[in-house]
């Protein structure tokens, strides 16, 4: 019998998008072939996966010039492939991936919206660019049948706009998975407020280098890469915390529970920079519950309703340095609250996990 195809079309660093590797890995595991499509990005981590993966190198790395040579060249390559079905990550995949999969009604189209694309905090006050990237959901996501996305505000937004039933499929990490603690180190022995993720504005980190005025024997650790790398490691020496914030760069997603595991209090100190950040779910809110990790959160409703809930951290009163400062010094000093919600997050990750949440993806592969 001929096993299934998925093409999956990303724009991300596969070597460190968890969600597309997750999904790629349960699709092998229900017995589908997994080719996945992305690009070629600098200082990229090579990897090596039980799925074929081509990788483009654009001329174009930015703006519309990348998008519009993106989708062009993905196009191009799927009209001479045939797939059971296209799998879409994100509106920047979306026009190629959707026209492709029309021609000869050949293969079943799935997007997956990773963020809630058109309200992201780049697009504040761009109102051209903004307006370009809601007319391509005002007329793609209402033809696309099966989709889903990472957090419920966001569903009930879409809904909202374009009544189109998207599903919900959050992005939790694996429970079981193996994990060596004694393989990394953090450049620092004081205490360890983690940051880990993508480097984009809106991220709370600037507001946290702050902070660490107001704290003694804490450092920041930053793993991760972005587009204001440059912008925050000028903005350390300005503030003169070089020697207190510790830039790690990429790590592969495979070794980050390692680093995760050591810190001492994580952070997702979001900012209410549009709705994309208002409605998220970050990868990394789970990554520390299943660290066992205590966070402290920004005041936001999907992340809040996450850690007050199942009381897995503290949330800032607000995103000054110094409220900041006091809320890690009350965790840290606090040494039962710190280790009741290092039991509670011990049982909620039970439930919190890729496990359960994946079988949500036979309602779109298989059903």
């Amino acid at each position: 019998m001929t096993r299934k195809r998925v093409f999956v079309a990303v724009t991300n660093d596969i070597s460190t998008d968890q969600r597309v590797h997750k999904v790629c890995s349960y699709l092998l595991e229900k017995g589908f072939e997994v080719f996945v499509y992305g690009r070629a990005l600098p200082n990229t981590i090579a990897v090596d996966r039980s799925y074929k993966i081509k990788r483009v190198k654009h001329f174009f790395n930015h703006n519309f010039l990348f998008y519009a040579e993106y989708n062009i060249r993905l196009f191009l390559f799927l009209l001479f492939k045939k797939y059971d079905y296209i799998l879409s990550n994100d509106l920047d995949t979306l026009p190629a991936c959707f026209f492709a999969s029309r021609i000869y009604n050949k293969s079943n189209l799935i997007y997956d919206s990773h963020e809630l694309f058109s309200e992201g905090p780049e697009l504040q006050g761009r109102t051209f660019v903004q307006g370009f990237w809601r007319s391509l959901e005002r007329f793609f996501l209402p033809r696309v049948k099966k989709s889903y996305t990472v957090s419920s505000s966001i569903v009930e937004f879409y809904h909202n706009k374009h009544k189109n039933n998207m599903g919900l499929i959050r992005n939790l990490p694996i429970l079981k998975r193996v994990i060596d603690v004694d393989e990394v180190s953090f450049p620092t022995r004081n205490k360890v407020i983690l940051y880990q993720g993508v480097l984009n504005p809106g991220r709370g980190i600037k507001p946290m280098i702050k902070a660490l005025h107001y704290l003694n024997n804490v450092d920041l650790v930053i793993i991760g890469y972005g587009k204001v790398e440059q912008e925050l490691k000028t903005y350390v020496a300005e503030e003169k915390m070089s020697e207190r914030v510790h830039f790690l760069g990429r790590i592969a997603h495979e070794k980050l529970p390692n680093y995760t595991l050591k810190a001492d209090i994580g952070m997702v100190l979001e900012e209410p920079l549009g709705k994309s950040f208002e409605f998220s779910l970050p990868n990394k809110l789970f990554d520390y519950i299943h660290a066992e990790l205590p966070l402290i959160s920004g005041d936001l409703p999907e992340i809040n309703k996450i850690v007050k809930n199942y009381e897995v951290g503290i949330a800032v009163e607000s995103y000054e340095p110094k409220s900041i400062a006091e809320a890690i010094e009350n965790l840290l000093n606090d040494s039962n609250l710190y280790t009741k919600i290092k039991e509670n997050q011990k049982k909620v990750k039970e439930e919190l996990c890729w496990e359960k949440e994946q079988l949500k993806l036979d309602n779109y592969f298989i059903n």
